[in-house]
């Protein structure tokens, strides 16, 4: 299948009659960039139900890894549900569980002997972490950061620091947990004008928190996403995460490395944090593991991992048809698509540099492999937010056949699948562009 190729009105009448059964039936918390109904895909290519034809730069939320129903991935999970669909792998025991547990255990950066907890989604590796961390330090309080997204259940929730509507009448949230600017200067508050000040960003947690309001010995753990994904695709400035791993270690306190969305691959190497050379002490992993089927996990050393049999489980957890997913698709990332990631990643961003000396409403650009984010801005200089802009080139690329999704108050993100090529690289900053063009003269 190409793409783009737009042939009906947006919406088409299929897709039309189909949102007005989603709104009839279908939960109104589910929030909607546009008016997509999906009928198939393949690669980087969506088709909608009237036959429109969308290049995929969402990846389905950073999920679809290895691109949309790539061959060994559905090979791999049609062999697998025609053996095993379900046994529960917290009672029972089945092979692909323990495949990719091993899989996942010798990945994860680190030389200590590992073990895999599995679950369902993003939120439910985050709360398994927060639990474990407990667990192991008997330990109450904890840190996470100002534009953290950890999920939406409860213990996530508390976690998250994203936007307030998210936490709209859930309160009250877990207790003691206090959240804290990300990659935090006092002398830069917005982090990104002094990147060789990173020692400073760590000293102040340091010298205030641990001064005035936190005692470190009672701190179970340190809730980090090493690139901050829903908050706008920050990377922290070098170092940073290299003086926060320091940092927990002095004191005995856990390092959580949220790699929901910046792990399997995706900025071209198995996990962010082996940009900074850094091992954290639990790695919460979902999203792209099993390339579209749900599927989360944390990875911890044997003696963390340490809670007794009973302690925490679920039932779909490490379900087989998904677990033989994962291992396709990690044997897909390290054979090919990791280097690919960052190659088109460079590529990608080279591009949006280059688009950048043009447009005046490019701010910061930033990212790691094909975790990338554009910031759109009123003005360059004084960094005024474009929110409403951002809004409109992501409504207005929909449009044209692009699909793209924002974080932050005006990022735009990049995260397609692993598969992407060079051309279709090109092509989507070439709609980009002239999107820019109509919406920001």
């Amino acid at each position: 299948m190409k793409a783009p190729h737009i042939q009906t009105v947006l919406p088409g009448p299929k897709a039309s009659e189909q949102i007005k059964a989603d709104k009839a039936f279908v939960s109104p918390s589910y929030t909607r960039a546009y008016p997509l109904v999906v009928d198939k895909a393949q690669g980087l290519v969506i088709q909608d139900v009237d036959g429109n034809r969308f290049l995929d730069f969402t990846a389905g939320i950073a999920v679809t890894t290895t691109g949309h129903c790539h061959p060994k991935v559905v090979e791999a999970i049609r062999n697998q549900a025609g053996r095993l669909l379900h046994m529960s792998g917290t009672d029972f025991y089945y092979e692909p569980q323990i495949d990719l547990a091993q899989k996942l255990a010798t990945l994860a950066p680190g030389d200590k002997p590992k073990k895999a907890f599995f679950c369902n989604s993003g939120a439910e590796a985050v709360e398994a972490s927060f639990k474990l961390a407990r667990w192991h330090t008997r330990r109450e309080l904890n840190i996470a950061f100002y534009g953290a997204f950890h999920g939406r259940t409860m213990g996530a929730l508390s976690l998250t620091a994203s936007k307030s509507i998210q936490k709209k009448h859930y309160h009250p949230f877990v207790p003691g947990i206090t959240h804290i600017p990300y990659a935090y200067c006092y002398r830069c508050p917005y982090n990104l004008t002094y990147p060789a000040c990173e020692l400073e960003c760590v000293r102040w947690i340091e010298e205030n928190l641990f001064r005035t309001t936190m005692s470190p010995d009672q701190i179970g753990a340190i809730f980090v996403e090493p690139v901050q994904g829903e908050g706008g695709y920050v990377v922290p400035p070098k170092g940073y995460l290299e003086a926060l791993r320091k940092l927990t270690k002095k004191y005995g306190i856990l390092l959580v490395a949220d790699e929901v969305q910046s792990g399997m691959g995706r900025t071209g190497k198995m996990y962010a944090v082996e940009h900074a050379g850094v091992v954290p002490d639990i790695i919460a992993m979902a999203k792209g593991i099993a390339s579209g089927l749900p599927l989360g996990a944390i990875v911890a050393p044997t003696e963390i991992m340490d809670w007794e049999a009973g302690s925490h489980a679920s039932t779909f957890g490490g379900n087989p048809v998904a677990c033989a997913a994962a291992v396709a698709t990690i044997d897909l990332l390290q054979n090919e698509l990791m280097e690919n990631a960052a190659k088109q990643g460079e590529h990608l961003k080279k591009g949006l540099f280059e688009m950048q000396k043009q447009r005046e409403c490019i701010g910061d650009v930033r990212g790691l492999g094909l975790m990338v984010g554009a910031e759109i801005v009123k003005d360059r200089h004084t960094k005024e937010r474009g929110s409403d802009w951002r809004n409109a080139i992501v409504q207005k690329a929909f449009e044209k056949g692009l699909l793209l999704l924002g974080c932050g108050e005006n990022t735009i993100r990049f995260c397609p699948g692993l598969v992407v090529s060079s051309e279709e690289i090109d092509t989507c900053l070439n709609i980009l562009d002239e999107v820019i063009k109509e919406v920001a003269g």
